[in-house]
């Protein structure tokens, strides 16, 4: 069986007829495998029709029930109703093997179903994790109270300008030209060669002090000065200045500055932390969520507290799920504009410190790929690989992954390939046909 995470605010019930996260488009789907599939809208329903996707609909965060199904309580009740029918249909026989994948939201629920309830599942795929969700809430904050001053926010075309000198800068530094950033840590890149005279916002061919400064803090760490119920001290930034789009369609940041009333036509990050503002912090649907502070939250800072317990799934502690034989895999796409690719490395280091490194490779594997970002929606390299069939080799026949292969899934791509290399090495190309996998070694 095989149970799905789900994404954003939730309140929708995903398709369990689809694909996991960064799946295969040359593969049958679990459901078309044999697969008993199934998942849930973690215990609340989105607001029909509610702008631009529902699963940007935070209204729930007003009754605590649903935020507490919503951080996690829905899976396992979900899990084990599924089980029991699952049983009833097959007179008793229960799943030869079990898993679950996400992505997103879906990939949080991933890790905390391996965390919370170590023997529910053999197997996990969590893709993009938004692990620290309370944590990312507030950097949406952030990043929402730097474009909404004036002149900060890049409009369409001069967001494209940035990836393009991104790309000019960091693409050749892997050995190939490709349109792929294969080593961020590597781009060292400030745009301030594309600095308009004076400073000034005079063209689209340019950006002004004011712009130049906004992504650079974007792409950079934020700290708050103040310690989170979870922990939690922290985000690590977006990578928009070593191959991540700003402009990518849905969950970019947008064609409008942050406002309140929050724009449809803002960030994705932005609208998301106008509903976490409004309906789980405040829960006053009129507040301006401009008007609260991540780094100064005032008299909101206990509420936030309390939130990041039950958001945060952040116990790096993975003993118990690596007992019961439970095999994780972790991927991100290096280009992610939503859940920073940084962060889940973060995550993945602490699991390796809490458990010790040999321990986590008999039971983990993490991957980051270059060039893919959130959900392949205009990735320069959109990831398709067959976690599904290689959890199955790993938890069935004891084989861990070996040598994988990730093909690119854009209908332009020529399905080219690419080592999957494990964090924190990257595919360096070493010469020959520029889209087959074995031209590129796997580089620390």
């Amino acid at each position: 069986m095989l149970m799905f995470g789900g994404g954003g605010y939730n309140g929708t019930i995903p398709n369990v007829a689809g694909n996991v996260p960064f799946g295969p488009a040359d593969q049958p789907v679990p459901l078309a495998r044999g697969y008993a599939v199934f998942a849930s809208d973690s215990g609340h329903q989105a607001t029909p029709g509610f702008p631009p996707s529902t699963t940007l609909d935070g209204s729930f965060g007003l009754n605590d029930e649903a935020v507490r199904n919503f951080a996690g309580d829905a899976l396992k009740k979900t899990r084990d109703t599924a089980v029991h029918l699952i049983g009833k249909r097959y007179a008793g026989t229960p799943p030869e093997h079990s898993y679950f994948a996400g992505g997103s939201t879906g990939g949080r629920e991933a890790l905390a179903m391996a965390q919370r309830w170590p023997t529910a599942f053999d197997g996990v795929i969590a893709v993009y994790p938004a692990w620290n969700a309370a944590s990312l809430d507030l950097f949406f904050g952030y990043e929402t109270q730097i474009l909404s001053q004036p002149g900060a926010f890049l409009n369409p075309a001069e967001q494209a300008l940035l990836h393009r000198d991104v790309l000019a800068a960091c693409d050749h530094r892997d050995g190939l030209t490709d349109g792929v950033v294969s080593n961020p840590d590597g781009c060292h890149y400030i745009p301030w060669a594309l600095r308009c005279p004076g400073g000034k916002d005079t063209a689209d061919t340019c950006l002004s002090d004011t712009q130049i400064n906004a992504v650079v803090r974007i792409s950079s760490p934020l700290r708050w000065n103040y310690r989170l119920g979870s922990g939690e001290r922290g985000y690590p930034g977006f990578p928009l200045l070593s191959g991540a789009k700003m402009s990518t369609p849905l969950l970019g940041m947008g064609t409008q500055a942050p406002a309140h009333p929050m724009p449809t036509t803002a960030g994705y990050g932005s609208q998301f932390w106008d509903q976490w503002a409004r309906y789980f912090v405040t829960r006053d649907p009129s507040f301006n969520s401009l008007a609260l502070d991540p780094r100064v939250p005032g008299k909101w800072k206990q509420r936030i507290s309390d939130l990041s317990k039950l958001q945060d799934v952040n116990n790096p502690d993975l003993r118990p799920f690596a007992r019961a034989g439970g095999k994780l895999l972790m991927l991100h796409g290096a280009a992610d504009e939503l859940v920073s690719s940084r962060s889940t490395a973060e995550y993945f280091e602490r699991v390796q410190q809490t458990v010790g490194r040999a321990a986590t490779d008999r039971f983990a594997r993490f991957y980051v790929v270059p060039g893919a970002n959130h959900v392949n929606v205009g990735a320069a390299f959109a990831a398709g690989w067959d976690s599904l069939t290689a959890l199955e080799t790993w938890t069935g026949q004891a084989k861990a992954p070996v040598h994988p292969v990730v093909t690119d899934v854009n209908p332009t791509a020529g399905q080219r390939t690419r080592p999957l290399c494990q964090y924190p090495a990257w595919p360096r190309y070493t010469g020959g046909d520029p889209d087959n996998a074995r031209s590129f070694a796997c580089q620390k």
